[in-house]
């Protein structure tokens, strides 16, 4: 498998070795390099093959030189890399370059049979009629098992954090709905008692003062524990489904504020946790963001599911604001819209611009039982 071609790069015999002192430089050059460099002539025959490529491949420069290409390439790829060498020596450029596989690594086979990720870069020399393609190879494989760690890492984070905010829900919901059974019903049951005492000591007007007070205290706490109990999770999102707990939210939003609310929705939204949570709590921030900062007088809101995807958007005419200015130091609820749909594979944009009021968009996948 030896070839008497000279390197077109280095004007080297493989066999004879350097011509002159510039090859004799170019070729210490080759030699030194920490990545392989591979030279084929137009047949993709090797006719030079560095101590690099010796390393990463496990083959002998007297062994390499002479052999086919294909034989660094798996099988299943040596088609493809064919037709890429033959649409890169047709350009009529008489010498060129390239990147091989820019946006990703490709596939090498050492002796003995292990495939490896590697990058690769390719350029192109004519002399003497005949065209060299010389490939200068870049073994990753620590890099791709880094990078595969990184994102096992970072899949088993967001898996503990759904599960955390899972657990986070379920508590709320257990508390809030002791909150509305039981302190709620106690207190239900105080107001009775105290409308039965303020009949009886009517005539006492001291007595009925004092018991009117009782009764307007006795009143705010019970609409204060609704309010937590609500602002907690309301229960109808778990009795109800995600509808009807939106249709309350907004209906809230309408009767606090005053401020007009359009609600829509499309296709089947009978949706279980985690994903019919993060839309209501994306939907809650968003209208609590209205409420405090937009100067809005209209609301549009529409939750959709369609083509595996479920979005929501919510959309006002106030005051708007520019995204990429300075840092709003308490634009927290805004950060916690794109966490909640990162930890769900799913994604949370705002477009706003001042003047033009804001838009908030909410993009989840479907849940995979669903699909």
């Amino acid at each position: 498998m030896r070839s008497d071609a000279n390197d077109p790069l280095t004007g080297v015999n493989p066999r004879q070795g350097a011509h002159a002192p510039v090859a004799g430089v170019g070729a210490a050059i080759i030699e030194a390099a920490m990545d392989a460099i591979i030279t084929v002539d137009g047949s993709r025959r090797i006719v030079a093959f560095n101590s690099a490529a010796e390393r990463v491949f496990g083959w002998s420069r007297e062994e390499a030189l002479g052999a086919p290409l294909s034989l660094f390439i798996p099988e299943r790829f040596r088609d493809a890399h064919e037709r890429h060498i033959s649409e890169f020596g047709h350009t009529g450029v008489s010498s060129s370059s390239r990147r091989m596989a820019a946006a990703r690594v490709v596939a090498g086979l050492r002796r003995n049979g292990e495939e490896f990720p590697l990058e690769a870069s390719i350029s192109r020399v004519a002399e003497g009629g005949e065209q060299y393609f010389t490939v200068i190879l870049r073994d990753v494989t620590e890099r791709v098992r880094s990078d595969e760690a990184l994102k096992r890492s970072r899949e088993e984070l967001r898996e503990f954090a759904v599960a955390t905010n899972t657990v986070r829900e379920h508590e709320k919901s257990r508390i809030a709905r002791e909150l509305h059974d039981e302190l709620g019903q106690s207190l239900t049951a105080l107001k009775i008692d105290l409308a039965w005492i303020r009949e009886r000591l009517k005539s006492d007007r001291e007595a009925s003062v004092k018991l009117a007070a009782m009764q307007g205290l006795l009143d705010s706490t019970v609409a204060a524990t609704r309010r937590i109990s609500s602002d907690l999770r309301p229960l109808m999102l778990d009795d109800l489904g995600l509808v009807a707990a939106c249709e309350w939210l907004v209906q809230s939003f309408r009767t606090r504020t005053g401020i007009a609310c359009a609600f829509d929705t499309a296709g089947d939204l009978d949706l279980a946790d985690p994903h019919a949570t993060v839309i209501f709590r994306v939907l809650q921030e968003s209208l609590t963001n209205v409420a405090r900062h937009a100067k809005a007088s209209r609301v549009e809101i529409q939750v959709a599911r369609a083509d595996g995807r479920i979005t929501l958007s919510v959309t006002d005419n106030g005051v708007g604001f520019d995204p990429d200015g300075d840092a709003q130091p308490k634009s927290y609820g805004l950060v916690g819209m794109r966490e909640r749909a990162y930890l769900l594979g799913g994604t949370a944009s705002i477009q706003s611009s001042p003047g033009k009021g804001t838009a908030v968009r909410l993009e989840l996948w479907e849940p995979e039982a669903a699909r």
